[in-house]
């Protein structure tokens, strides 16, 4: 398939923040939209995204911000952005303690200019029209026990013992899920039982508790958090697709958990990997009985209440890791096969060697939004000498309902690395 003709007639300008409209035109009144990365450590996907999202959040009311990282984490971050008491007055002084690793998925200087626009955007609003910031994934099995704990014996101690049953059965692995997952082999059901107990218990509680309601959420979401993880670490042993399935069930939930707390019309931008807000069905995940967040929440909500915004690049920079928990590094990203969908957006027929803007609502016909192409999907991992591995064959348009294209990328800017001589990056666009 050639497409490039097709390709070129639906390329849209994406240099400056207004040149957005039309995917904001698309987004109308939809309820959620789900923005994501073709890597965890690119420069450009983090601003771009920024710059989507203010412009949701300023224009359109969306109420709150939920990313692909750990709830206790991005909880400190939301009573920073939303000035709850005592909380520190920089998101970025927040951002700079994550330790676990990754770090550098949130603490960067990407999320750091986001995060301290929106407390500036939320200062002087009333609480209730303040957008939040959350974390939705599953990995933070101990610090969500532990917030349990603390405020069970802060404000119920006559229920720590649930608590401290479910800590007790996780203490022997020292704090490793991949030592809890091996345990399982010898005894399959795990502490299910005792977190299950866990949930129970803090849900009647926080139902009928009078404390703030916020403080409730968070910690419902510890529950929900703990009762997940463990089915998760537990689910890695056997492989396949029930691991994922469910982290992004959890993710899925979570969604839904916020936008009940945050009342009727309440909207929600989510920031997550492509593969987790791409929807699975129109991939080769579907084959494997993957879902994930995207097919969910169109699911779940409807296609007129959920916009899915895809990104892609061709080569530049990229912040990741050689294997799992190495030490980041800045890695090359090498031009993409010729028979993928970055192949055919960078070829020289297409002729778009810098950034564009596909919508594709009044497009469904077009070849190469049919077509299963191969589509680059980074990970916190890479290994770019083993490139081909990390194409997900995909019809685009059925994955997205948009695609941002940045043929050339840059890294990320860590927190915890030091920096380059070069210095610090201009966002883009300009004042992200």
């Amino acid at each position: 398939m050639d497409g490039t003709d097709e390709v070129r007639g639906m390329a849209l300008p994406l240099e400056e923040t207004a040149d957005l409209d039309p995917l904001m035109n698309r987004v109308g009144e939809a309820r959620c939209v789900l923005i994501g990365e073709a890597s965890h450590g690119t420069h450009e996907f983090y601003a771009w995204r920024a710059a989507l999202t203010r412009r949701l959040i300023e224009e359109r009311g969306f109420s709150f911000v939920a990313v692909e990282g750990d709830w206790p984490d991005c909880w400190e971050v939301n009573r920073s952005v939303m000035l709850a008491d005592g909380a520190p007055e920089d998101p970025q002084e927040v951002l700079d303690a994550y330790r676990r690793w990754p770090t550098w998925m949130w603490a960067n200087l990407e999320t750091a200019h986001f995060c301290r626009w929106l407390r500036s955007h939320n200062t002087g609003l009333p609480h209730g029209e303040r957008a939040g910031f959350y974390g939705l994934d599953v990995y933070s099995l101990w610090d969500s026990l532990r917030a349990i704990i603390l405020y069970l014996h802060e404000y119920h101690p006559d229920y720590m013992e649930n608590a401290l049953e479910a800590y007790r059965c996780f203490e022997p692995y020292n704090e490793d899920p991949q030592a809890y997952a091996r345990g399982t082999r010898l005894v399959p059901a795990g502490c299910e039982q005792e977190v299950a107990e866990l949930l129970s218990r803090i849900r009647k509680t926080v139902s009928a508790d009078p404390a703030d309601p916020a403080e409730r959420l968070n910690i419902w979401q510890n529950a929900e958090v703990a009762t997940a993880a463990e089915r998760y670490y537990r689910s890695m042993i056997s492989g396949g697709a029930e691991s994922w399935n469910v982290r992004d069930t959890h993710m899925a939930d979570t969604l839904d958990r916020l936008l009940h707390f945050h009342g009727d019309g309440a909207k929600a931008v989510v920031w997550a990997h492509n593969t987790h807000i791409g929807d699975a069905r129109a991939t080769d995940m579907a084959r494997g009985g993957i879902v994930n967040l995207g097919h969910l929440a169109r699911e779940r909500h409807g296609p007129d209440d959920v916009v899915l915004v895809g990104f892609a690049t061709a080569y530049g920079e990229v912040i990741a890791a050689p294997r799992w928990g190495a030490p980041m590094e800045v890695m090359q990203v090498p031009p993409p096969p010729p028979d993928t969908l970055e192949g055919l957006l960078c070829s020289p027929e297409t002729d778009l060697d810098h950034r564009a803007l596909f919508v594709f609502a009044d497009q469904p016909d077009a070849g190469w939004l049919t077509t299963r192409l191969g589509h680059r999907a980074i990970g916190v991992v890479y290994d770019p000498i083993r490139e081909r591995r990390n194409y997900v064959p995909s019809r685009v348009g059925d994955r997205y309902d948009a695609l941002c294209w940045i043929a050339r990328t840059s890294a990320l800017q860590p927190l915890h690395m030091e920096r380059e001589s070069r210095g610090e990056l201009e966002t883009l666009p300009t004042g992200v």
